[in-house]
């Protein structure tokens, strides 16, 4: 009987340490459950944040590629001016031979046309109110109308737009009510 009494206290205490052991399994089992779900949040976070950066690089790089004439062209729009100085001047230019002239008037054109093809755009704000980020006031012409007042009466100096960005504002004169 004895030894009745100690197989039955060894399979009771078999039974004991398997549930400790399945006990301690379901533990672990839940720890690691755990850290995977982290991994693959973090992984998931991980693959987002690369697409993103991915998009926002490409961007960025279309971006430059929009703007990376800008010195150029500015430069290039500094020749235009000269054009249209030599063009302000009407005694002047009425007295140059008609051939002469045409000829230049045609190189300002194809200036202007290429200046175009590479998304130039001319800010000519005459009759529009004064807008301090597309133009800059470098005088006033006093008025006595009440419609002139903050308006935009003379452009001194064209700017110029370059994909939707100012990269040479306008000079202008303002009109100011007395």
């Amino acid at each position: 009987m004895e030894e009745e009494k100690d197989l039955e206290f060894e399979k009771e205490e078999e039974e004991l340490k398997s549930e400790d052991v399945l006990k301690k399994l379901r533990e672990k089992l839940k720890i690691s459950q755990a850290e995977r779900q982290e991994y693959l949040d973090a992984s998931q976070r991980l693959r987002a944040d690369y697409v993103n950066l991915k998009r926002e690089s490409e961007t960025a790089r279309l971006e430059l590629t929009k703007f990376a004439n800008e010195g150029l062209l500015l430069e290039t729009i500094s020749v235009l001016d000269s054009f249209e100085q030599a063009f302000s001047h009407q005694e002047s230019w009425a007295g140059v031979p008609e051939v002469w002239r045409k000829g230049v008037e045609q190189i300002h054109s194809k200036l202007g046309a290429v200046l175009e093809k590479h998304g130039i755009e001319v800010l000519d704000p005459v009759g529009q109110e004064f807008n301090p980020s597309e133009a800059q006031a470098v005088g006033t012409i006093d008025t006595d109308k009440d419609e002139d007042d903050n308006m935009v009466l003379e452009v001194v100096q064209k700017g110029y737009r370059l994909h939707g960005k100012v990269i040479r504002p306008a000079s202008v004169r303002v009109g100011h009510k007395i």
